[in-house]
């Protein structure tokens, strides 16, 4: 069963293929009935295709004289979910150059009739993605490194920063990359600690693609290693905030994957889990949004802690 928009590219296809085609030649190539060949035309028409017909005798379909169709088409759907791709880069937290986006992006613009054109260029003119963790983003040349080093079965060095401050140098077999709660991961086996592990690309740094190829271990799924490992983390805290505003500017503010967003009647309240409650309180504040804390009452010291931190920080006076 072939979906109508297939048939509608097939029949621009034939059009540039052949210059002019009777409606029964085009029903017998698509298999469809005279009067389906008729609709779908008018489909095109009605999209912008400069597609003329000639009744009578001899009578048929062709595309005005000139009209030359780009090598590159999308149907509206497939051209949405790229285009919808494209806009999701900042959402995805990858450092991307925006110059190569806006490119891609008028590129999938030319190769599309006008209507679909206009109705795409409308959901990229009013729509905000904000990403939120920007200190967290991966360069998208460090995103095709590794891939390319998963691909060709290639170690990998670099040195890495761990949670404690601790830098240590590694060579890894890569298997795969993940994005996770606006975190990006490495998973692979480790040569040092001679085990699978897995690596926020944030806290590598000098990342080389060495020349020693390795066999990959056929039994080892790194989709299952990296729901295992992050998917069952406990979270110590349960979170209860209410913030003095919109759903919809918390919605903006605060993505699904961080926790629940509920609308009260004196604003929306944030239910979400953490192992780490300064980390929370900081990003809290990061928001830039009024709140009332329901729970943990230890939040509340940590954003104390945080704001005497921020007090010492501004009343301090440099030394000449």
């Amino acid at each position: 069963m072939y979906h109508p928009s297939t048939r509608l590219l097939t029949i621009l296809e034939l059009l540039q293929t052949h210059p002019h085609l009777n409606g029964d030649e085009l029903a017998r190539r698509l298999e469809v009935e005279p009067r389906t060949v008729r609709r779908y035309i008018g489909m095109l028409q009605d999209m912008g295709m400069p597609i003329e017909s000639n009744r009578g005798p001899g009578g048929g379909y062709r595309l005005r004289a000139g009209f030359k169709l780009p090598p590159l088409l999308f149907s509206e759907d497939e051209a949405t979910a790229v285009v919808l791709g494209l806009l999701g880069t900042s959402w995805l937290e990858i450092n991307f150059p925006s110059v190569s986006v806006e490119g891609a992006l008028a590129k999938v613009y030319r190769v599309l009739p006008q209507k679909g054109r206009e109705r795409l260029q409308a959901i990229s003119t009013h729509m905000l993605l904000s990403p939120h963790q920007k200190d967290r983003r991966p360069d998208i040349s460090l995103l095709v490194e590794l891939s390319s080093a998963i691909y060709e079965h290639r170690r990998i060095r670099f040195n890495y920063r761990s949670h404690h401050n601790q830098l240590t140098q590694r060579e890894l077999e890569p298997y795969g990359v993940a994005g996770w709660k606006g975190n990006w991961y490495v998973v692979g086996y480790c040569i040092l600690r001679q085990e699978q592990r897995m690596f926020r690309l944030d806290r590598m740094q000098d990342v080389q693609l060495l020349n020693t190829i390795f066999v990959p271990t056929q039994d080892f799924d790194y989709q299952a290693f990296i729901i295992e490992r992050l998917g069952t983390i406990p979270d110590r805290w349960t979170i209860k905030v209410e913030f003095q505003t919109k759903l919809y500017e918390a919605q903006h503010k605060i993505p699904s994957s961080h926790g629940t967003l509920t609308e009260t009647a004196t604003g929306v309240l944030f239910q979400s889990h953490h192992i780490h409650l300064p980390s929370m309180a900081r990003y809290l504040i990061g928001l830039d949004l009024p709140f009332v804390v329901h729970e943990p009452p230890e939040l509340r010291d940590a954003l104390l802690a945080l704001a005497t931190d921020i007090t010492r920080i501004a009343t301090t006076i440099p030394t000449e």
